[in-house]
């Protein structure tokens, strides 16, 4: 039964992220050349609402839906890290015009050409895991 209300909140994720044109190419196209505040406005709204939700499990300790308490471990503060990843999914992200959720959204929508994403992340994913270890983590 669960399995059936994370597939409808996924699908109205999805929905919410196509009406809000977050997965239109030339939405992100836009920012990356900063012509419209659109997508950063998208962005920051979640930045912002991640913070507060964070702070709000933080000091109210709120338990998950399994009734277990949630750990929110403190990151490692490096640079590198930061830097790399942060470029590389920058790049990543430049040159499909999506980002990971929405090319999900994309594919749902009916624009094939994106299945050389999927595969190119799928792809990714699975370097990534045979590289991990020689990474700075």
């Amino acid at each position: 039964m669960r399995i059936v209300f994370y597939f409808l909140v996924g699908v109205l994720f999805g929905i919410t992220l196509f009406k809000s044109e977050a997965a239109s190419w030339f939405r992100i196209y836009e920012m990356f050349r900063f012509e419209s505040f659109h997508m950063y406005g998208i962005i920051g709204t979640a930045v912002t609402l991640g913070i507060i939700i964070v702070q709000l499990i933080k000091r109210l300790d709120i338990n998950s839906f399994y009734g277990k308490k949630i750990e929110i471990k403190a990151k490692e503060k490096s640079i590198k890290r930061y830097l790399y990843g942060g470029f590389v999914f920058g790049l990543g992200w430049a040159l499909a015009g999506a980002c990971p959720g929405p090319i999900f959204v994309l594919l749902g929508a009916g624009f094939t050409p994106i299945i050389i994403v999927v595969l190119s992340a799928i792809v990714g994913t699975y370097c990534y895991g045979l590289l991990k270890d020689r990474l700075p983590h």
